[in-house]
């Protein structure tokens, strides 16, 4: 290193000799005077270490040639420049300027410019493959969808590699129509897919549009499918910003990236303020949403996350990353389990977290309606009691519940006793001046342990067929990034007792996404195969967000509503509904029929 950092420091020592004789030369049309000559070489004498001197304070030895850019240009700009009225200073003060002529102190930043920034890029383009190089065409053609910033990088990353070659852009700003970028020609609009692979026999395309709007993306994914090509993409700005993956490492295009929606604006000024330098808990950190919770609190520089979960593997899992991605972050690994009351005030008293985020449930709509149904009750009912009340005793400043769309108006155990939880948290806190405890109520997660699309991607692995309930089902759906990031808002926002509802777009058909998956995954329905199976006990044709008897209102976030609902009193309603939960293991039947008492609104399936 310190080799190659004093050949570069020769290196520029020589280049400024050259332009300090160029500039001499050109001035005199290469017909010097012998006094001039013996001026130029005793004014380098003084001349040559002021300007290694400048070099190195403008950081010009801290770059690599390898990767040199604009800003490199820029400091040796700033070096040369600075060279130039550092020499006419010094040779003021030596009485040695009117030996000098001034084209000279003119010509020589310019020359100096053109000499070290020349001999970078050469090297740059040299390594990169550019210089000289008259090699055929390599790699299958394929076209890249968006002409952005993403685009550009990776037409970067993959002029380096033989996989590929970009035979031309496709995007919809009209300003960059017939344009090159980076030697690759803007074709056409988005539209003209079909069309363009056509006539470029390409197979196969790489969306790289990380930026634009879901509706867009999805658009020329459905275009690009139609048109039997191969649809691939490249990574998420969150995986990007994380800095997981690179721009290259282009995979196939999967409904996930579709069906979100467009990036979620934080207030992170206030995010900051509330996060930051705070012990933070959560329950169920090792599950989908529980995780990603931990990821995106992770963010805001946590004096402290407490991981609390039951399962050994999954705390595994999250404590591994965090030691890999965030060796900085102090964490605590807790194994427990949420209905434990004495862990829980043990935990809260060690660590003494500032903010808790309930996310640990049982949340499986058919495993929870038959033999498991008193277990749901007591792990989302009696285990979100039992956090509330550590969280009360140990004074902390937020308690976010994590709930979901199925608590409105329930059909099944599962939603019945996650609405009961609301009411519980709600008339626990009530009275507190101290803990703001709200609760996050969102639909279904892509991606999440259970969900929908794993599922299918497990179905059209092993040949099909897919099974849908019913050809009229639909459900809301969010990514878990996204999910995870309006809950932080809610509970930065939350004043104490509201239910937030988060704003989950369009609700989307089951058999549009099972025919998609299918399309996406290079098939078509004729080799799968749909089947239809029936609604699973205690499952709905569509969910709500709302109950009937519940008014929302906006808030400042445009993705984030409050729904008010009436708080259960305290008193003689807990104290009755504890001793319930204090019994031992109940048939399902008289737990519906229990739950049904307990939340008017809960529908009874059979």
């Amino acid at each position: 290193m310190i080799l190659r950092t004093l050949l570069v420091v020769l290196h520029d020592l020589c280049a400024a000799a050259l332009a300090w004789a160029l500039a001499y030369w050109l001035r005199f049309n290469f017909d010097m005077p012998p006094t001039f000559q013996r001026a130029m070489l005793a004014s380098l004498v003084a001349v040559l270490p002021l300007q290694a001197v400048i070099a190195w304070a403008w950081g010009l030895y801290r770059g690599v040639w390898r990767f040199a850019s604009l800003p490199d240009l820029k400091r040796i700009i700033l070096a040369a420049g600075s060279g130039a009225l550092g020499a006419s200073t010094l040779l003021f003060m030596l009485h040695r300027l009117e030996d000098v002529p001034r084209s000279v102190l003119v010509l020589y930043p310019v020359l100096l410019i053109l000499l070290m920034s020349g001999s970078r890029f050469l090297y740059r383009s040299w390594k990169d493959g550019h210089l000289l190089s008259f090699r055929a065409v390599a790699g299958e053609p394929v076209l890249v969808l968006g002409a952005g910033d993403a685009a550009i990088a990776l037409l970067r990353e993959l002029e380096r590699s033989s996989q590929w070659h970009v035979v031309g852009l496709l995007d919809d700003d009209d300003d960059k129509r017939s344009r090159l970028i980076n030697g690759v020609p803007v074709l056409g609009p988005l539209a003209s897919i079909g069309e363009q692979a056509r006539r470029h026999g390409v197979l196969q395309v790489i969306m790289a549009m990380p930026g634009e709007a879901h509706a867009v993306r999805r658009q020329a994914a459905k275009q690009a499918s139609e048109a039997g090509l191969l649809v691939l993409t490249v990574p998420s700005f969150e995986d990007l910003l994380s800095g997981r993956v690179s721009i290259s490492q282009t995979r196939k295009v999967q409904l996930e990236d579709l069906l979100g929606r467009d990036r979620v604006e934080l207030d992170d000024e206030n995010l900051q303020r509330v996060i930051a330098g705070k012990v933070v808990l959560v329950t169920g950190a090792g599950g989908s949403i529980g995780a990603e919770l931990c990821r995106q609190l992770a963010r805001f520089a946590p004096q402290r996350l407490v991981f609390y979960e039951l399962s050994e593997l999954a705390l595994y899992n999250i404590e591994q990353e965090f030691a890999r991605l965030h060796p900085g972050l102090p964490v605590a690994c807790i194994v427990g389990d949420v209905k434990d009351g004495a862990r829980l005030r043990e935990v809260f008293t060690a660590a003494k977290p500032q903010l808790v985020f309930h996310a640990a449930a049982y949340k499986h709509v058919p495993l929870m309606e038959g033999d498991n149904a008193w277990e749901a009750v007591r792990n989302n009912v009696l285990g979100t009691w039992r956090v509330a009340e550590a969280a009360l005793a140990a004074g902390v400043d937020r308690f976010v519940l994590i709930s979901t769309d199925k608590a409105v108006n329930p059909t099944n155990v599962m939603g019945a006793s996650k609405r009961l939880a609301e009411q519980v948290c709600q008339a626990l806190v009530a009275a507190s001046e101290q803990t703001r405890a709200v609760t996050v109520r969102f639909g279904n997660v892509l991606g999440s342990s259970g969900s929908v699309i794993p599922k299918f991607r497990e179905q059209i692995a092993a040949g099909g067929p897919l099974t849908v309930t019913h050809p009229e089902v639909t459900r809301y759906f969010m990514l878990i990034p996204e999910a995870a990031q309006l809950v932080l808002q809610a509970a930065v926002m939350g004043r104490g007792g509201e239910v937030f509802v988060l704003d989950m777009g369009e609700p989307v058909k089951i058999i549009d996404l099972a025919r998609e998956m299918i399309r996406y995954s290079g098939f078509s329905e004729e080799e799968v195969g749909i089947e239809f199976i029936g609604l699973r006990p205690g499952e709905k044709l569509f969910e709500e967000l709302l109950a009937d008897d519940e008014s929302t209102q906006p808030t400042p976030h445009p993705k984030l509503r409050v729904a008010r609902a009436e708080a259960r009193p305290a008193g003689h309603w807990l104290n009755d509904l504890e001793r319930w939960l204090a019994m031992t293991g109940q048939d399902s039947a008289s737990v519906k029929r229990e739950l049904a008492r307990w939340v008017p609104e809960y529908t009874v399936t059979p």
